[in-house]
């Protein structure tokens, strides 16, 4: 508990499909690469380890290829070093992340991934293998992009659209995975529906001008994604809880939007819901920000209000910037925006939020903002270490 009362709503517990999260408190996913061979090693199993134990009360692990040929490569981080939910090394690394978090009294779920447009043809552990995208494209011609010019060259070229087959391929090592981390000891499953990657193009109309069942309006382009969690749900069984990320900023574009409208939106988040997402993870650069004109409600709010599901907000909680900011600033100081988190959590407009520079920064984030004492601020050079 907190000795701040207003700061109460942010420590008390949650029940999700019968899981008990100590707090309200998440650690986001983030795209660390600092697993050789794929592999989680001793480094990786600390740096989560200390998570829980600075009490955050969910960890959401950083994006982890899926079993599929073409699920990563280069294009996000060192694609050597980016783990794998499959192979004996990666399910011993993984095994022991999760006894030790829970050693700390901590949940953790991995975040399932599939990098889709973002990989780069020959490369990762399977060079061989082509990319996926649901129609051959990357994204719009003139979009604002996070990533370099030289990268952009390599991916904006048109390719040939996913085959219904692929498709089927892709839906099966997403379920795969997810019967991996159950048996890894996982708590639940986390699924990237969000930032521009494979799932998400599919949602992106365009990234997906399909004409056949998964392409088309928002219930056609939702298909896909309501295949992957139907699969993991049959996957892991009725016990785990799922966990999908989704949002509206893609990394090739970052005002576009997959839906214009809450309406819209809400044919998406209940196609998502009804296939078994438990709660929604709202992908935002910052938490509070109004997803609608017209409206005052963050996209989170939104999230729980159209599907009737638990949401989690993200994106700069603790810290004086968004998340792009600080990248041509280089840091963030700290913030105690948290107060503004705790009120909209006490009013119900979603129930959870998610951290992260906040906790590369400080492991005790959790346990410190709990007694009243001062936090870390994030400095980019911290992501050249895990720690």
């Amino acid at each position: 508990m907190s000795s701040d009362p207003m700061l109460a709503p942010l420590f008390r517990p949650m029940t999700l499909r019968g899981l008990t999260l100590s707090n309200r408190l998440a650690m986001a996913p983030m795209t660390r690469s600092f697993s050789p061979a794929n592999a989680p090693d001793a480094a990786v199993v600390e740096y989560y380890r200390k998570r829980a134990e600075g009490g955050t009360g969910l960890i959401v692990t950083e994006g982890i290829g899926v079993d599929q040929p073409a699920a990563i490569g280069a294009g996000s981080g060192t694609e050597t070093h980016i783990p794998l939910l499959h192979g004996e090394a990666a399910l011993d690394g993984w095994r022991k992340v999760t006894d030790a978090v829970h050693k700390a009294g901590g949940k953790i779920f991995p975040q399932l991934w599939h990098q889709g447009v973002f990989r780069i043809d020959g490369t990762g552990p399977y060079p061989d293998a082509p990319s996926l995208r649901p129609s051959g494209l990357w994204g719009p011609d003139g979009g604002f992009s996070t990533v370099t010019r030289d990268y952009i060259a390599r991916v904006i070229e048109p390719t040939r659209p996913m085959t219904e087959e692929e498709i089927a391929d892709v839906v099966h090592g997403f379920a795969r995975s997810a019967r991996n981390a159950r048996d890894v000891g996982f708590d639940g499953i986390a699924i990237h529906g969000a930032s521009g990657y494979l799932i998400d193009s599919f949602f992106w109309s365009e990234t997906n001008r399909r004409t056949d069942r998964y392409g088309g309006d928002m219930a056609a382009r939702a298909t896909f994604g309501a295949e992957i969690v139907r699969a993991v749900r049959e996957a892991v069984g009725e016990d785990m809880p799922i966990l999908f990320r989704f949002g509206q900023w893609k990394q090739q574009d970052f005002n576009a939007r997959i839906a214009e409208t809450p309406d819209e939106l809400g044919v998406l988040l209940r196609a998502l819901a009804e296939a078994g997402v438990d709660m929604f993870d709202a992908s935002t650069l910052y938490f509070s920000a109004p997803a609608f004109t017209g409206s005052d409600l963050p996209l989170a709010a939104w999230a729980k209000k159209l599907s009737g599901k638990p949401s989690m907000a993200v994106g700069g909680v603790g810290l004086s910037e968004n998340l792009f900011a600080s990248f041509e600033t280089g840091g963030a100081a700290v913030e105690n925006n948290f107060y503004d988190v705790a009120t909209r959590i006490e009013r119900g407009e979603f129930d959870m939020i998610a951290l992260g520079r906040a906790l590369i920064a400080d492991w005790e984030w959790p346990k410190k903002v709990a007694k009243g004492e001062a936090t870390m601020p994030y400095s980019r050079a911290m992501l050249d270490t895990l720690q």
